[in-house]
């Protein structure tokens, strides 16, 4: 067991006294916990770069996708280990680890007493700005949701905001023109409205939009969405739903499923250039729009609980 934890606590997702309450029912004495608040300005990055220089092996982000995904950028490449107290609306990195969702105590037994395992970093480069992600990046509907998605009402309702969301994200998404190269393929010219890059392809509810992204492949699997007009939405929906939902529950197919509106590939390095911008979500945050993105995996980079 580490002797020295870094905590990197988000005070607008849980209470101060609660949190130590817990960290002394899980941990004795012999383990030296130290706590960073994140801000506003920093979802945590900077504490976490605080917490391993002051030789913390394990560093726990406490709160949502931003501030896992910001410790987790930091821990990438290093010898630390990232542990998780999920207490956001999606907490996707967490739901694909199997890290207990509603329950302090257990996150952080977990924390404890789970066994290290290494996974791996994607990397998205828009503008000249390089970020990490632990789940997934992309644009369409996913990115549109979360702007149109009410704050009150996610507060309120958690997950549930975001179906509110849909219909409204429907209606604005458009078609756009893609150029897509996979690795050292020849470009490819595609038309479509929504693309997710994911490390890992499990959402709220147990939907699965990438079916085959495995967190430690060393490989990025993507989803380009071009449904236009009621009935290519409905082949969207039995893709996802049925083709690579249900009927790989029972071992009828071994790999994702492309149909008319959906396509499935995966590769190592996926570089983007779009004909009109586009609204953009890394881990479920919104960080504007984009004409042009490259992502690319560092295999093994992160080491988890």
């Amino acid at each position: 067991m580490t002797s020295r934890i870094g905590l990197v606590w988000n005070p607008s997702k849980i209470d101060e006294g609660m949190l130590r309450e817990q960290i002394d029912a899980t941990f004795d004495e012999s383990v030296d916990v130290l706590w960073w608040e994140t801000t506003v300005d920093d979802p945590g990055a900077g504490m976490a770069a605080e917490a391993v220089e002051a030789g913390c092996e394990t560093v726990v982000a406490v709160g949502g996708d931003g501030t896992v995904r910001a410790v987790a950028e930091v821990l990438a490449g290093t010898d630390a280990v990232l542990g998780i107290v999920p207490q956001g609306t999606g907490n996707l990195l967490a739901r694909n680890l199997g890290v207990p969702l509603d329950d302090v105590r257990a996150a952080l037994e977990r924390v404890r007493d789970g066994e290290p395992r290494r996974i791996d970093v994607g990397w998205v480069e828009t503008d000249g700005e390089r970020r990490a992600f632990a789940v997934m990046v992309g644009f369409g509907i996913d990115a549109q949701m979360l702007v149109e998605t009410d704050d009150d009402l996610k507060d309120r309702a958690g997950w549930l905001a975001y179906v509110e969301a849909m219909g409204r994200a429907l209606a604005g998404t458009e078609m756009t023109d893609i150029t897509l190269t996979l690795d050292d393929e020849e470009s490819q010219h595609l038309r479509a409205h929504t693309m997710l890059v994911g490390n890992c392809g499990m959402l709220q509810g147990g939907i699965r939009l990438l079916p085959d992204a495995v967190i430690d492949d060393g490989r990025l699997d993507l989803l380009l969405v071009s449904a236009d007009g009621a009935l290519q939405w409905l082949d969207t929906v039995r893709s996802v739903v049925w083709d690579n939902g249900i009927r790989r529950l029972f071992g009828r197919d071994s790999e994702a499923v492309s149909t008319e509106s959906t396509t499935h590939v995966s590769a190592e390095r996926i570089r983007v250039e779009l004909d009109a911008p586009q609204r953009f979500e890394i881990d479920g945050e919104e960080v504007g729009e984009v004409t042009a993105f490259t992502v690319e995996v560092q295999a093994g980079a992160l080491t988890v609980r």
